[in-house]
């Protein structure tokens, strides 16, 4: 039998904060991060909350995403959001599912957030997450918020897959092969002279604001390339490359293409142009250490201070699998840390929402705390072929989290190399 919520006063929540209840923000994703849709005084989220938006109460395995965040029906829940009604509707929801204990809190704008009293935290590098809504401000003529340029260009990513943009993209759009920023040989970054041609084809500069999105393929038509799967994976890779050449101001979409849809934005059919750029006006790498290679990625292993970070499955990891069709050697790099990728070489589950946006800074992090990878390190994340590393890569870069790298060989250029040693099996 539904009944009515308990209603928190500011001082209530702020002393339950230390008794043990779980606060649920139902805000959007990037709200969570640290956007301010409602001109809030402070953005980000109250300090220790969990994001569950209220668009997910719409899916029908949203139990499993409670349940995922640990999130159990025993728990003393305080829900709150940017409204009474969209508070009220996941409240409502929780108790349906059998929760006891569900409070709501209905002043995180006029209050909460308007003073520096009450603690609450944000993704460091929010600003390069961006939303639909931020995008479609853009396209649109006008300034959305922290953007202070004059040139911009969106950028549909994708893998030998034209037909992906012209099915379908935001207006105004160009593609990008991934091909154009990597090598299909080794899979690692091109050459700083292609990086430079690639990028000025496109009309892409150092002082242009670059917004990079993908689209999500089902895993059965993603044999091609593992990872292509995961959406904006490839967006993720070509960010990497960009901000490692020298792109000073390089965004993504946060849930790429299907937030876009999911908000009900116009999409375009038309083949956009690109408007090539004489010069690209910054000398290539101007970011050399986000990247790492063999040599350094040895160096690193023998370190104290530095870790090498496997973003593979499990199964890749203690040797089961290679993870790959075109690699046949099996097993790990001595020494690197496990950072559980998902299931596969094809998904990525362990880092996205259901939704496809990025998940939960503080869950990222745990899950790489839990395994000693912590930011008083170097660290460099690496995959088979790199698109896996860089997206955890580009998470922990949000973060805020001061050195770290991608080890762009990863288990293709590592295992290539008879004289290189591996390790198979369950770690003792």
């Amino acid at each position: 039998m539904l009944h009515d919520f308990k209603q928190m006063t500011t001082h209530d929540l702020s002393d339950s904060l230390k008794g043990g209840v779980k606060i649920i923000d139902v805000r959007p994703v990037d709200a969570y991060n640290g956007w301010q849709f409602l001109n809030e005084a402070r953005g980000g989220h109250i300090e220790g909350a969990k994001s569950l938006p209220s668009k997910w109460i719409k899916y029908i395995d949203w139990i499993e995403m409670v349940d995922h965040k640990g999130i159990k029906p025993d728990d003393k829940l305080v829900i709150y959001g940017y409204s009474k009604e969209e508070t009220d509707e996941v409240a409502r929801r929780f108790q349906k599912s059998g929760f006891k204990n569900v409070s709501v809190y209905y002043h995180f704008v006029d209050e909460w957030s308007a003073n520096d009293q009450w603690p609450m935290q944000k993704l460091e590098r929010f600003r390069n997450l961006v939303s639909p809504a931020w995008v479609q401000q853009l396209i649109s003529g006008n300034r959305p918020a922290h953007y202070t340029n004059t040139k911009y260009v969106i950028v549909h990513a994708h893998y030998r897959n034209r037909d992906a943009y012209l099915s379908g993209h935001i207006p105004g759009a160009i593609d990008m092969d991934t091909l154009a920023l990597e090598a299909p040989e080794t899979w690692n970054r091109r050459s700083p002279e292609e990086i430079k041609e690639a990028l000025e084809k496109h009309g892409i500069t150092a002082d242009t604001t670059v917004v990079l999105y993908g689209k999500y393929m089902h895993p059965d038509n993603a044999h091609e390339f593992p990872g292509s799967a995961a959406g904006d994976i490839g967006a993720i890779r070509n960010a990497f490359i960009m901000l490692y050449a020298g792109v000073k101001d390089v965004r993504v979409l946060n849930g790429g293409y299907q937030s876009w849809k999911d908000e009900g934005f116009e999409v375009s059919l038309s083949d956009e142009p690109k408007q090539a750029v004489a010069e690209f006006g910054a000398p290539i790498p101007a970011r050399p250490e986000l990247a790492v290679d063999t040599p350094e990625a040895k160096q690193m292993i023998a370190s104290t201070r530095a870790e090498l970070v496997c973003v593979r499955s499990w199964p890749e990891y203690i040797g089961e699998v290679s993870g790959y069709n075109y690699i046949e050697p099996k097993g790990r790099i001595p020494g690197a840390v496990f950072a559980d990728c998902g299931s596969d070489a094809y998904h990525m589950e362990n880092y996205r929402n259901f939704d496809h946006t990025t998940r939960e800074f503080h869950e990222i992090a745990e899950i790489w705390r839990n395994n000693g990878v912590t930011p008083d390190k170097h660290l460099a994340f690496y995959c088979g072929t790199g698109w896996r590393g860089s997206e955890a890569w580009f998470n922990a870069w949000l973060m805020g989290w001061p050195k770290v790298s991608v080890y762009d060989g990863g288990w293709f250029e590592w295992s290539a190399d008879p004289a290189n040693s591996y390790e198979t099996g369950v770690p003792a």
